[in-house]
């Protein structure tokens, strides 16, 4: 599955999401980071896990009417965790967003995914990469991903 992140000029940027001839657009309301769907693609692919995306790549729409599922679940959780973590600079430690990430499925009633000191720092590494290309795009420029 090809994503294609497009940089918008106003408030929202768009992902294409290309499965073989059909392609589908989703508005993402800007947030001063990476798209909230770029985090995905960096906790999925670094963690090889089935959230969002991989549910999409799976046949699922590109919607967010998506039914609850135990692992895309733990994989929100953990995008909102690197979400908040972005926002607030990304200095928080690993411990502090392990625990938060606990913190977060038991208020969402949601099984938490195995995840390490070491898988933070690769996701957390990813997303510094996928960030660092982002801003450097000009308003009207894409990203292609592949997942």
């Amino acid at each position: 599955m090809k994503l294609t992140f497009i940089k918008g000029s106003g408030k929202y940027d768009q992902m294409l999401v290309r499965r073989g001839s059909a392609t589908e657009t989703v508005d993402c309301p800007k947030q001063r980071i990476i798209p909230h769907d770029m985090v995905h693609y960096a906790v999925e692919s670094t963690l090889q896990r089935r959230g969002f995306l991989g549910r999409v790549r799976d046949g699922e729409g590109a919607t967010f009417q998506m039914g609850s599922e135990p692992e895309s679940d733990g994989v929100e959780r953990l995008v909102e965790v690197f979400q908040g973590d972005a926002w607030s600079g990304g200095t928080s430690t690993p411990e502090d967003m392990l625990a938060m990430y606990q913190v977060t499925c038991r208020a969402r009633s949601c099984p938490p995914l195995a995840v390490t000191r070491d898988d933070i720092a690769a996701v957390r590494q990813r997303i510094a990469d996928l960030d660092r290309q982002w801003q450097a795009l000009p308003p009207g420029h894409k990203m292609d991903l592949e997942l």
